[in-house]
């Protein structure tokens, strides 16, 4: 998934779920996006973060 295409697809999540959501970049390099909750990755690994409530 593009940058764009997984912040479109992470801010969509985090105002549905009222979440905050990250958006990392998994080992083969492909980004992807999940509520920060459920994320137990490298922290390095986090391209953004999506807060709805600090929107």
């Amino acid at each position: 998934m593009s940058f764009p295409d997984a912040h479109v697809f992470a801010f969509s999540l985090a105002t549905t779920l009222m979440a905050v959501i990250v958006i990392f970049r998994a080992g083969d390099g492909t980004l992807s996006v999940t509520p920060a909750a459920e994320y137990d990755g490298d922290s390095a690994a986090i391209v953004d973060e999506i807060d709805p409530f600090a929107l």
